[in-house]
């Protein structure tokens, strides 16, 4: 085979890639528009699209049953499920990158388990020493505090894996798992003191879900979750560069330094938000990339803005088999995630047995 067909060859290839970029991008806008119109008319009172689209875009002054089941309940759940989907499936993809392995996760560096931690310690401590001096905590101090723990928890993991100058993803994800073993006992310890009240509360938001979601948790989760998913693509030549290995992208002109502490500050900033508005949702973050990199390709251009789509459709649409499948009750996200997102991971080692390494 020639030069010149192998060049044809390849030419070919990339305007096959760029091509279905674009259509991959609709694709997955139509369908987290179209998960979003079921999510709204779905639950224990179900209601046609044509009457949700009405009550949307009219504002009656005196609104209906139906309007405020829409725009009290149903709408700001939407748009948190949106963000935290988007959020956990984009930190994966980023985790993945900066890995350069597909079985990466956020929470596999500890910073999920350091913001849980967090608000933990803020459900309970906070409870305990705060309420008699202002009353009952105000919710923002629950994102606060989980934003906070995962900072920490990222610094922490930073200046132990940073020697000289550079930072050791390997040392990361082992002292990552040693972290989330810390946070997970002090957890424990914090169950174990707390009274009724905020022993439901914390086993009800670890399990994950958004039953609580408000206007002011989607106002509260917005300025940190929307400027991560904004900035994210700008990280896509370091991750593609990255993928070649350190050597090479620092040869190729890329600031890998710069590279690792933006994507673990971003990853630690979404992941802290989403774990405050939602408690722990686990195998988005894995499940999501993975297939997006098998059905369209491992380049980040692409493969990051498709990861914030899918994993806002595929959040939505939990939420909405989790309202519906033990109506009027409702199923925690996080189980219906790990139902099928723990199969998913066994397989991925199963196929990968042999070629999964640091």
């Amino acid at each position: 085979m020639s030069a010149v067909t192998v060049l044809a060859m390849a030419r070919n290839g990339l305007g096959s890639m760029r091509n279905r970029g674009p259509m991959l991008m609709i694709a997955l806008s139509c369908l987290v528009i179209l998960v979003s119109g079921v999510a709204l008319g779905t639950g224990a009172m179900g209601i046609p699209l044509s009457r949700v689209l009405s009550i949307i875009t009219e504002h009656a002054s005196a609104p209906s049953g139906e309007a405020l089941i829409i725009l009290q309940v149903r709408l700001p759940r939407l748009l948190l499920g949106l963000l935290v989907g988007a959020a956990l499936a984009c930190s994966g993809a980023l985790m993945q990158g900066l890995f350069r392995n597909p079985l990466a996760d956020p929470g596999l560096v500890g910073v999920s388990a350091g913001a849980a931690l967090a608000a933990a310690a803020t459900i309970v401590a906070g409870d305990a020493l705060l309420s008699p001096l202002i009353g009952p905590l105000p919710f923002t101090a629950l994102p606060v505090g989980a934003f906070v723990g995962g900072l920490i928890t990222t610094f922490g993991l930073y200046l132990v894996a940073t020697r000289h100058g550079r930072t050791s993803v390997a040392v990361m994800l082992l002292a990552g798992v040693a972290f989330g073993a810390l946070s997970g006992a002090f957890m424990g310890f914090l169950s174990y003191v707390s009274d009724d009240r905020q022993l439901r509360d914390l086993s009800f938001w670890s399990l994950g879900s958004l039953s609580g979601a408000t206007w002011t948790k989607v106002a509260t989760a917005t300025p940190l979750i929307l400027p991560v998913l904004l900035v994210t693509p700008f990280l896509a030549r370091g991750l593609n560069a990255l993928a070649l290995g350190e050597a090479e992208a620092f040869h190729l002109g890329i600031p890998v330094q710069r590279v690792k502490a933006v994507t673990i500050l971003l990853v630690a900033v979404a992941v802290g938000a989403s774990v405050a508005c939602s408690g722990m949702i686990g195998f988005v973050g894995i499940v999501v990339p993975h297939v997006l990199r098998l059905t369209a390709g491992p380049d980040h251009r692409m493969l990051l803005p498709a990861s914030a789509l899918l994993g806002a459709a595929l959040l939505v649409a939990a939420d909405a088999v989790a309202r519906t499948i033990a109506a009027p009750a409702e199923l925690p996200i996080g189980i219906l995630t790990a139902t099928f997102g723990a199969p998913f991971f066994l397989w991925l080692l199963l196929r990968r047995q042999g070629g999964i390494a640091l």
